[in-house]
């Protein structure tokens, strides 16, 4: 393990969230620097489920936290689409979804990633905000809808009175799938087919937009704006960790929460 290094707020950076959410809205994602994680999991990984030493994770957690400066809730993510209310779960056990809500401030729904896409959501009137997991699986089970509706629920609005902000995930260039993932979605715009023989099974290929699959779904469910990190996973090795390219890798972490009254924007 490295050394730990400065853990004051200002010392973590990561993606810019750009959207139009209300100031009442925090939201944050962290990108691989920063941390103390020796390589394959350098340096800020905050996975503890992939092989790391629990200590550097530890202190990288701990880093995002209180840059943060919010209580965290993740989750145990297994591809699926249950969503939970994060205010239900401040025990420390972490509840098996790929989604969480709240309408309480001080507490972020985190999602951790590593090529899945985050979806972070808030409702324009600062009543409820949530997060999402969608690699394939959960988006074809519609864990975006379900997420979706659980903040409309929470905050009284219909799905046109939410922000959506899509994270860093791989992109369009390099998701190559088969026929399962393809049928799951019905096929669309957004696959393109792979030239026949370019696999060595000789079986159908397409390069799948996952950002695009989850924009669709999002804009047939009602809402009008979708932001997008524009980042692919993938294509950057010195800013994010991506499975697909690597296989042993960190975690990446993305986050939304309603601040307090007072609180300064991150």
């Amino acid at each position: 393990m490295n050394e730990p290094g400065d853990l004051s707020d200002t010392a973590l950076r990561g993606v810019e969230v750009h959207w139009s959410a209300p100031p009442r809205v925090g939201a944050f994602m962290s990108l691989r620097s920063g941390g103390v994680s020796a390589p394959p999991f350098d340096s800020l990984n905050l996975g503890d489920h992939v092989g790391d030493d629990p200590q550097a994770v530890a202190h990288n957690r701990s880093r995002f936290v209180r840059a943060l400066g919010v209580r965290p809730v993740w989750l145990n993510q297994v591809h699926g689409a249950r969503v939970v209310d994060a205010s239900a779960h401040l025990d420390g056990l972490r509840p098996t979804a790929d989604a969480s809500w709240t309408s309480e401030p001080g507490i972020a729904c985190v999602i951790g990633v590593a090529d899945c896409l985050p979806v972070l959501l808030a409702a324009r009137n600062g009543g409820a905000v949530g997060a999402a997991h969608a690699g394939w699986r959960g988006l074809a089970a519609g864990v975006v809808e379900a997420a979706l509706a659980a903040v409309c629920e929470a905050a009284s609005c219909g799905p046109s009175e939410v922000e959506v902000w899509l994270g860093p995930a791989i992109g369009p260039d390099h998701f190559e799938v088969g026929e399962d993932v393809w049928q799951a979605f019905g096929g669309g715009p957004h696959f393109r087919p792979r030239p026949p023989g370019t696999h060595p099974d000789g079986r159908p290929r397409w390069l799948a937009d996952l950002p695009g699959l989850a924009r669709q779904r999002l804009q047939s469910a009602g809402v009008g704006r979708v932001a997008d990190a524009g980042l692919c996973t993938v294509s950057h090795p010195e800013r994010c960790f991506s499975h697909r390219r690597d296989r042993q890798t960190g975690r990446m972490a993305a986050a939304v929460w309603l601040r307090d009254p007072g609180r300064h924007p991150l």
